[in-house]
């Protein structure tokens, strides 16, 4: 797992590192002191100046990490698109991403602790998307911390897409919108959130894509991340999702879980630049 850049000028080793494949200085120090920024094959370091037609290597494989801290479980991975860098599962509904007291083994978390040994990875678990335990769809997986950053980036600059599919109640008045309303803690509650004016910001663009007997079919696009974001801006404007049972008060016996699906994903490739389109099947 190799970073190459190919050098068009006489620049520092610093320079390149930090403005070039902006990374971190955390990152920065870890590969310098693990001799793992190289200069047409030699080991060398931040304060080095190098010239035109210079290769310089950024080895991402750097030493195993301690990953000790996460159980493996062998499960059954619905892999959508892996390479040395990624991986994308299309999360069943009733698996939570991470570890937790109620999870200790039996997130997907562990699963891919499990395959990753496997396969001789000796990497943290990385997860970039995080989705709710009974919202089934993609959630991606950064292999080394240097696409982990990347990525993040893309995310706080709106680069990276991602697209839900929900099923709500009633029929929109509105076929296609934007919801901004400001979403916190739900008070004397540690798991419900809702519409507050002392909440982060948060930002859903939505639209109709179908309409059926009182319910609608949407699309959501999320300009931020906030945790139940959907589904409580959906709630809020009148519409909760089917099957919500911690934001919708009306019983069915459509679905036994929240009718959300991390569906899409779009994003440019840390390393090679190109753009990845992902998309997830229904369950």
């Amino acid at each position: 797992m190799n970073l190459i850049y190919y050098v068009k000028q006489s620049i520092s080793i610093n320079q390149i590192l930090s403005e070039k494949l902006q990374i971190s200085t955390n990152l920065k120090n870890k590969l310098i002191r693990n001799k793992c920024v190289l200069c047409n094959g030699t080991i060398t370091d931040t304060r080095t100046i190098v010239n035109t037609g210079d290769i310089i290597t950024v080895i991402l494989d750097y030493p195993p990490e301690d990953n000790s801290n996460i159980v493996p479980k062998h499960m059954i991975l619905d892999i959508i698109y892996e390479d040395s860098h990624l991986i994308a599962i299309n999360k069943p509904s009733g698996i939570a991403v991470h570890p937790s007291i109620l999870h200790f083994d039996d997130s997907l978390s562990n699963g891919i602790k499990y395959y990753f040994d496997t396969i001789g990875l000796r990497k943290k678990i990385r997860a970039i998307n995080r989705i709710d335990l009974n919202t089934s769809g993609l959630v991606l997986f950064a292999k080394n911390e240097y696409i982990q950053e990347s990525l993040i980036k893309q995310m706080k600059s709106h680069i990276f897409y991602k697209e839900y599919l929900a099923i709500v109640n009633g029929i929109l008045s509105c076929k296609k919108g934007t919801i901004n309303a400001p979403i916190g803690r739900k008070d004397s509650s540690i798991i419900e959130r809702c519409v507050t004016s002392s909440g982060q910001n948060a930002i859903t663009n939505y639209e109709v894509i179908q309409e059926f007997n009182n319910y609608s079919l949407i699309k959501c696009n999320l300009i931020t991340g906030r945790t139940h974001q959907i589904r409580v801006h959906m709630a809020y404007i009148g519409h909760p999702l089917l099957g919500d049972s911690l934001y919708n008060n009306s019983c069915n016996n459509l679905i036994n879980r929240q009718a959300l699906h991390s569906y899409k994903m779009q994003f440019v490739h840390p390393v090679t630049k190109q753009k990845i389109l992902l998309n997830a099947d229904i369950p």
